[in-house]
């Protein structure tokens, strides 16, 4: 693969920039059109690939994966989370797995905390009653919400962009708490001004505000269950920015329906790009299209990594983005 330029499979339309670069420097198969790939298109893919770069749309499994010809040994996923493919089965047919970390931080961090300001202060609806001309003026009683500030937030996953929301919301005069597979370092603590809970439960309980941001695993697939969720005080707030199936989201729409907790501010769905028709009817909840890293300087940064990633791998070398674990 040194000698001769890899053959590149893209399943996505990603930006010209990045496109133009990679047909500079690899034998590029693109998807001008941007029609996600069915699973025919993907096992033609994969039997003539050396690299195949993926996002977070394309669900490769096991049996996907089974059809993979000799040549593929790199996925580079254009996305930092890796649940869409079975982690497993690429290690047991050889084939390594990059990612984008790092550069979806900030701006996921971003939407972390508009979400974590919409929901209480109530912006959709108030948005919604202007645009549909029902707005009659200023009142002392009108579309009011709740202040942050003085609240406790739980941030669930306090990797990089955990913490980057607890910097943010610290900033906001929020209490900042969490809880990780591991305690973080003492100085990030100090920093954030951070408390460590250990028992998930015993945080939920506690929280005005809970903020998921732990990637998708088999460890983590419905880590906030009905019975979790019925933890939660009836005045808070959910966030989600990671994935839909860290929670039990059927579980969630009847909380929400029934006003058993605040509210929530969702940008990822379980079975996205379907969304489940009683949220899309209640007022307490501020719904966004997975869009939470959707910068365009974001999206150049991505295609930058995925570029090292594939030269780098190409080159003989291990690439600095290999996945090595999914676990949360």
């Amino acid at each position: 693969m040194q000698n001769v330029k890899p053959r590149v499979v893209v399943t996505r339309k990603l930006p010209d920039a990045i496109e133009t670069r990679m047909m500079e420097l690899f034998q590029v198969e693109l998807n001008l059109d941007d029609t996600p790939f069915t699973n025919n298109r993907m096992i033609e893919a994969l039997k003539t690939a050396d690299v195949l770069v993926p996002t977070v749309t394309d669900h490769i499994d096991a049996s996907i994966l089974a059809h993979a010809g000799e040549r593929l040994r790199l996925i580079a996923n254009y996305g930092a989370g890796v649940d869409h493919i079975d982690m497993a089965t690429a290690r047991q047919r050889g084939i390594s797995v990059t990612n984008t970390p790092d550069v979806l931080t900030e701006d996921t961090a971003d939407m972390t905390m508009a979400l974590i300001l919409a929901v209480p202060r109530r912006l959709s609806e108030g948005e919604r009653m202007l645009r549909s001309g029902e707005w009659t003026g200023w009142s002392p009683t009108s579309m009011q919400g709740h202040r942050i500030n003085g609240k406790r937030l739980g941030i669930i996953g306090m990797g990089r962009i955990g913490q980057a929301v607890a910097k943010r919301a610290k900033g906001f005069g929020l209490s900042i708490h969490y809880h990780n597979r591991q305690r973080v370092h003492e100085d990030i603590e100090a920093v954030l001004e951070a408390t460590y809970w250990e028992s998930l439960d015993q945080m939920l309980a506690r929280m005005d505000f809970i903020s998921v941001n732990c990637p998708h695993t088999p460890a983590t697939f419905h880590l906030l269950s009905a019975r979790r969720l019925k933890l939660l005080q009836p005045h808070a707030v959910l966030v989600n920015t990671s994935r839909g199936e860290v929670i039990d989201e059927n579980a969630l729409t009847r909380i929400l329906a029934a006003g058993d907790i605040g509210g929530a501010g969702l940008d990822v769905f379980e079975n996205e790009p379907a969304v489940n028709p009683k949220l899309l009817a209640m007022e307490n909840v501020v719904l966004l299209p997975h869009m939470g890293s959707a910068t365009f300087e974001g999206r150049i940064d991505m295609g930058d990594k995925v570029l090292v990633n594939i030269k780098t791998f190409c080159d003989g070398h291990t690439s600095p983005d290999r996945v090595l674990s999914d676990i949360f």
